[in-house]
């Protein structure tokens, strides 16, 4: 059950300089995240969801406006902190998995822990996400869905209090995301992380007991889901 407010968004406005020409990314959104909770973030290209998470993992400043991770502000925090809050707090996903070429499945996962006090095993991660046959195979030598599950050992052996998901079922056939939607929704419950995922696919967000839809910079609709469906469930 989710807990404690552990991130608070308040008023948060991103604008960028293209050329003359300013355009609001974010518009006055303000939210708030529980420990424990797994919330979808919802909305066409465009809409300011990728700027949002982008925001909310410290790698990106808000333009204007507030952002509290445990109670601490760091809108007003130092670029060392953002980089410490980045490697000890948060795990990310892409759409495009983002492993080093060179390294193996294992030493990808090892690179990660390698950030945090107190990680958990790699190679046992690894079996976890049902990758512990490939431990010693290169990015290359995986298709897109092993891929993407040592993309998610990657970001869970940290112990994340936050994981974030940028599009992580976006490169992926049906059968595979649905997979890969399941090993998320196993580190919200087992590992405990608070797992926010921002996807385009509408149909996603039916696994998920709070959805965010987003249009134009702002929070348009939050839905709420007494009995969310479980991810092999989900047809898109």
């Amino acid at each position: 059950m989710p807990g404690s407010v552990l991130m608070q968004l308040d008023r948060i406005t991103k604008t960028y300089l293209m050329g003359e020409v300013s355009v609001e990314a974010l518009k006055e959104t303000s939210f708030q995240l529980s420990e424990g909770e797994l919330v979808v973030i919802l909305g066409p290209s465009g809409s300011g969801k990728s700027t949002l998470l982008n925001i909310m993992g410290g790698m990106d400043r808000p333009t204007s406006g507030d952002l509290f991770f445990a109670g601490e502000n760091l809108s007003q925090a130092s670029e060392a902190r953002l980089t410490q809050y980045r490697r000890r707090e948060v795990g990310f996903v892409f759409q495009f998995y983002n492993l080093i070429p060179d390294l193996t499945a294992r030493e990808n996962v090892q690179l990660a822990a390698d950030l945090v006090d107190e990680p958990l095993s790699a190679e046992e991660i690894l079996r976890e996400v049902g990758m512990g046959d490939r431990l010693d195979h290169f990015p290359a030598q995986l298709s897109g869905g092993e891929q993407q599950r040592v993309s998610i050992a990657r970001a869970v052996v940290k112990k994340p209090r936050l994981l974030l998901c940028d599009e992580p079922t976006g490169s992926l056939d049906a059968q595979t995301g649905r997979l890969i939607l399941e090993l998320l929704v196993h580190a919200n419950r087992e590992h405990g992380s608070t797992v926010v995922i921002v996807t385009h696919n509408a149909a996603i967000g039916f696994m998920a007991p709070r959805v965010l839809r987003m249009s134009s910079g702002r929070i348009v609709e939050v839905i709420e889901h007494e009995r969310p469906l479980p991810p092999e469930r989900i047809e898109w």
